[in-house]
């Protein structure tokens, strides 16, 4: 029986990881009532880094291998730029590694340089793992097809293996430049109709403005949420909603950077419903309370009438349900009830429904067909090659308008910020100008 001394680095790193995950497991299943909350709050956060970690290994190691390895077999080994090479290569992987701990220990009113490092470098790490995996594979197929009948020279063969690494390594390059300048410009302005069954006639043209997935944390900061705000109230909107992942912080120590959000003043009101971050921060209450002292009403599994200003006869009903991650993290008092969010919203009047999740869109409308609108979020539209795919294909609804029956449209927003690492690539980020039609 082979030992676990005995296992190649990339099993031991699997093996690390399938522990991380184990133990996240059992702490969600028979420690989340024990702990004490602020005790489960970095416990989960610990794990979550630990687990990260522990997969980014296996490809750390392969870039290694790929990028130093075979190159300390060959010529260039005695160059003067081969030690500085490893160097740089190392503190990569070093800062793609620690970017997951920042959320621990490194966030403040405004992002640290070393914070948004790290996020680059995570981002370029994905980027670099794809296309070494992708250049890789298709040298392999190569192989397969030509066969055995030719020999190639060792001269030639060791040429191939060392361009490889350095296509890839100049893809990436250029596409982290790339996907930080396309993250660096503001959110576009995006202006979309949607006709609204059963909405007052009074209220056509009502404008609802839509935010989704800021992530105020280590990368994304009060500056800006500032320039964000200032945007929405250059469009002027009747109402504001924001569907989710607002932050990857707690309130308090994140408090200064939310100030701007005071500032938003839409006449019918401002909404929030959570997304799965916040959650993660374990620290919802206390968000709530934040938002509040801003004039921002949750909407934790409950509904408000929206008025018209020229009749009250005339209204519809705005409901808001809780991300369905409360539920998976048994996270006590929340998690989506849309038969409570709806209580009281019939189909004698129209129903747009706040819920951050596509897959929480798709399971309400199973419920509740009558829905008129479901604005989500989520999705970040990919955010970055080559996230996009995954996200595809793991959301029902991926991103933009989609009509679902006869009377009912479903918007997910791409996401007004980022997640993390600083970079857009096959994305923008958006803020959503919803302009509602009665029929």
């Amino acid at each position: 029986m082979i030992s676990f001394k005995q296992l190649p680095l990339e099993a031991k790193a699997a093996v690390a990881a399938g522990v991380v995950f184990f133990s996240m497991m059992l702490s969600r299943s028979y420690l989340a009532e024990q702990l004490e909350l602020r005790m489960r709050r970095w416990l989960l956060r610990l794990q979550m880094a630990l687990f990260a970690n522990a997969l980014m290994l296996i490809g750390s190691l392969h870039v290694w291998r790929s990028t130093v390895a075979t190159f300390s077999r060959s010529s260039a080994a005695s160059s003067f730029c081969f030690m500085p090479w490893k160097i740089a290569v190392f503190m990569f992987l070093a800062l793609a590694h620690s970017s997951f701990f920042t959320m621990l220990f490194l966030v403040a009113e405004e992002p640290y340089f070393f914070s948004l490092a790290a996020y680059t470098c995570l981002g370029a790490y994905i980027i670099l793992i794809f296309f070494l995996f992708t250049l890789g594979s298709v040298e392999q197929a190569y192989k397969f097809l030509a066969g055995r009948g030719t020999k190639a020279g060792t001269g030639n063969k060791t040429n191939r293996t060392a361009m490889k690494p350095v296509f890839a390594v100049l893809l990436t390059v250029v596409l982290t430049v790339v996907g930080l300048l396309n993250a660096s410009q503001p959110p576009a302005v995006n202006s979309v109709e949607v006709p609204v069954h059963k909405l007052p006639s009074a209220m056509n043209n009502l404008k609802v403005v839509l935010l989704s997935d800021i992530h105020l944390g280590p990368t994304v900061g009060k500056t800006k949420l500032a320039m964000i705000v200032r945007m929405v109230k250059a469009l002027k909107p009747d109402i504001t909603v924001i569907v989710g992942d607002l932050t990857d912080s707690e309130a308090e120590i994140i408090r200064p950077a939310v100030e701007p959000l005071g500032e938003l003043n839409s006449p019918l009101g401002t909404y929030f419903v959570t997304g799965n971050h916040e959650y993660y921060t374990s620290d919802v209450s206390n968000w709530f309370e934040l938002l509040k002292s801003f004039n921002i009403r949750p909407l934790h599994n409950e509904n408000v009438k929206i008025v018209s200003p020229k009749s009250t006869d005339d209204w519809f009903c705005l409901a808001g349900v809780d991300d369905i991650e409360a539920d998976v993290l048994r996270y006590s008092g929340h998690g989506m009830d849309l038969k409570k969010a709806l209580t009281g919203c019939s189909s004698e009047h129209a129903i747009v429904l706040l819920a951050h999740q596509p897959v929480a869109a798709k399971w309400a409308l199973k419920e509740r067909p009558d829905i008129n609108l479901i604005l989500s979020g989520h999705t970040h539209g990919g955010q970055m090659f080559p996230l996009n795919a995954g996200a595809y294909f793991l959301n029902p609804f991926f991103v933009g308008l989609y009509k679902v029956g006869q009377n009912t449209f479903v918007y997910v927003s791409p996401g007004t910020m980022y997640f993390g690492i600083p970079m857009r690539l096959g994305s923008r980020a958006e803020i959503t100008e919803i302009i509602l039609r009665s029929p």
